[in-house]
């Protein structure tokens, strides 16, 4: 039994409103998108212009110098072994392949800085020039960069050589993982689209308080209490 009408209908008005905006937040109303991959989009472009750490990178190798090395690896497989090889010949190292095991001897600077090169076309989405050093995806290049250098700096810190060891790690964790996670996103700066964050987080939170006092009208107008 509806004990106060007023509250109800104003419960009952607010609840499918509510609803109307979320089967219109589910249509492609937003560029072809519907509301959710609209804002995905956005803020993973937002994301990705503010992950920019190449030159950081660059840097760091600056600072470590010339540091040749002489690495036993051993990659997941034979197949990305013969990669990493491939891979680690164009940064001038000297590789020997055999199964999934992989020595390397070389300046190692020269190792990242090919690496980056990569990475750094694939955050600005040059796909193509990536594949066309390699002769294979460029995505895969990534991942066997990665794997390649996870290896690398396990072995770096076998040999106590930390200081090279943290700079690989920084390769793949602000360039590498970058630069593959948000392959084929166009990068924007936050300052360029406020208006529509600021729009975006005020609406989540204007919506979710319009559910709630949906739900408290409808209670109230049946007679439902919160008694102490």
């Amino acid at each position: 039994m509806i004990r106060k009408k007023k509250e109800f209908s104003l419960g009952l008005v607010m609840l499918a409103g509510f609803f109307v905006v979320l089967v219109c937040i589910f249509l492609p109303l937003f560029e072809g998108k519907n509301g959710l991959e609209y804002l995905d989009n956005l803020f993973n472009s937002i994301a990705k212009g503010s992950a920019y750490y190449v030159p950081k990178v660059r840097e760091d190798i600056r600072q470590m110098g010339e540091s040749r090395v002489e690495l036993a690896l051993s990659l997941d497989s034979a197949a990305q072994a013969e990669k990493a090889s491939r891979l680690f010949m164009r940064g001038g190292a000297l590789v020997n392949a055999q199964g999934e095991k992989l020595k390397l001897s070389g300046d190692l600077g020269a190792m990242i800085a090919a690496a980056l090169e990569d990475a750094d076309a694939m955050y600005r989405n040059e796909g193509a020039a990536v594949f066309g050093r390699a002769g294979f995806s460029e995505r895969e290049v990534l991942y066997v960069w990665y794997r390649a250098f996870k290896a690398v700096e396990k072995a770096l810190q076998g040999q106590k050589k930390f200081k090279e060891a943290r700079v690989v790690a920084q390769l793949n964790q602000k360039a590498i993982e970058p630069a593959y996670n948000f392959y084929g996103v166009e990068a924007q700066r936050i300052l360029d689209r406020a208006g529509i964050v600021v729009f975006a987080l005020l609406f989540y939170v204007v919506y979710t308080l319009w559910y709630g006092f949906a739900i408290l009208f409808l209670f109230e107008g049946w007679g439902m209490q919160l008694e102490h």
